[in-house]
């Protein structure tokens, strides 16, 4: 029952086809069609199956010995020689020879010799020919002349562990007394951008950054230790003393012109940072407040924050970057989003007396702001 079943819907099928077909010609008036290659191939391949005497009952768009003759021809091309490939070796895979410009322009010094032999032991096996016709083409030079020509990217790079820059940033903050400038001292490492603070003083004299001087150049956790230059601007407060003794500890101070902040880029871009993204969103009430903001700021561009002249990754990369898990979040300082509201310090001594203490605020538009009061 069932077998009888498929075959009355299969023939139904078929019937319902084989109209459509006689349809189609009747629409077509006797025009010949015109098949490309990959028709032709699907129509052979069908065509085969079902056997001559198949299509001669379904009355096809083409008749079978047309079917049967592609089909022939698909057969005929596999031996025939048309389909093979180009003369030659075939042509290495992009990223071979991406991975082949790489290693040259990285390692000005290697030969061909060399760098197929660090390919070898990457698991791809290449020849110094092809080496050398992959570098031709893309206008490298061989190893002795690459050697003896270095851009300016290369020099800089060569150098850029060695170099640090200081600056400092002015920040008003409000005491008991009005408002008050304070001074912070920022130093940078160009090369990983790494950023340490140095001192914050409400007014620096000589003897303020001799003792800052020489915390960074702690022969232990120092943060000039490695440096041999140190760029800085034509402040006051870097006296001869200060100099001296950067020198005196091999490290060179390197003063830049009057008025040329573009020549301490990088210091001078973060001090952008640390005021736009920190410290303008905040009213700074007292030196406890400064010192809690501009530590939590540094650690966080430090540690948390992306930097796109790295590529996208941290200045100090995670420990372990395989961490699997749950995504979570965690707030420095409690900012937010939206706008930061002025709260009175009326407002603040609801919240106690203690000298130093942090308290969090609760702010009308679901914004929260650590502050530190005091009597």
């Amino acid at each position: 029952m069932v077998a009888g079943w498929l075959q009355r819907e299969q023939s139904a099928v078929i019937e319902y086809l084989k109209e459509e077909n006689k349809v189609l010609r009747e629409q077509l008036g006797g025009k010949r069609l015109r098949f490309t290659d990959a028709q032709r191939r699907r129509l052979a391949r069908r065509g085969k199956l079902v056997g001559r005497r198949g299509l001669q009952e379904l009355g096809c768009i083409v008749t079978p010995d047309t079917i049967l003759r592609w089909y022939r021809q698909l057969v005929a091309k596999k031996y025939d020689g048309s389909q093979r490939r180009g003369l030659g070796r075939p042509r290495t895979a992009s990223d071979v020879r991406s991975l082949v410009v790489s290693i040259a322009v990285d390692n000005p010094s290697w030969g061909y010799t060399r760098i197929r032999d660090v390919l070898r032991n990457l698991g791809y096996e290449i020849g110094r020919t092809t080496i050398q016709n992959i570098l031709r083409e893309q206008g490298i030079d061989p190893a002795p002349s690459r050697e003896r020509r270095m851009s300016w990217k290369d020099f800089l790079r060569s150098h850029w562990g060695a170099i640090a820059a200081c600056d400092f940033l002015t920040v008003e903050v409000l005491t008991l007394h009005g408002l008050v400038r304070y001074h912070v001292l920022i130093v940078i490492d160009l090369a990983s951008r790494r950023v340490e603070i140095g001192g914050i003083v409400h007014a620096p004299t000589g003897a303020w950054m001799m003792q800052a001087v020489r915390n960074l150049l702690d022969s232990e956790d120092g943060f000039l230790v490695g440096k041999t230059h140190l760029i800085m601007d034509r402040d006051p407060v870097f006296t001869k003393d200060v100099r001296g003794l950067l020198s005196h500890s091999r490290v060179k101070p390197v003063r830049l012109p009057a008025r040329s902040p573009n020549l301490n880029a990088f210091a001078e871009r973060f001090v952008l940072s640390i005021k736009s993204e920190c410290l303008s969103k905040l009213i700074l009430l007292g030196e406890g407040h400064l010192r809690l903001a501009v530590r939590e700021y540094v650690a966080h561009y430090n540690r948390e924050r992306p930097h796109q002249g790295l590529e996208g990754r941290f200045v100090v990369p995670p420990a372990n970057d395989n961490v699997t898990g749950p995504v979570e979040s965690h707030e420095r300082l409690g900012v937010h989003r939206h706008s930061v509201q002025i709260v009175t310090v009326r407002a603040l001594k609801e919240f106690g007396h203690m000298n130093g203490a942090i308290s969090r605020f609760p702010l009308d538009h679901g914004c929260l702001l650590l502050f530190s009061t005091y009597r």
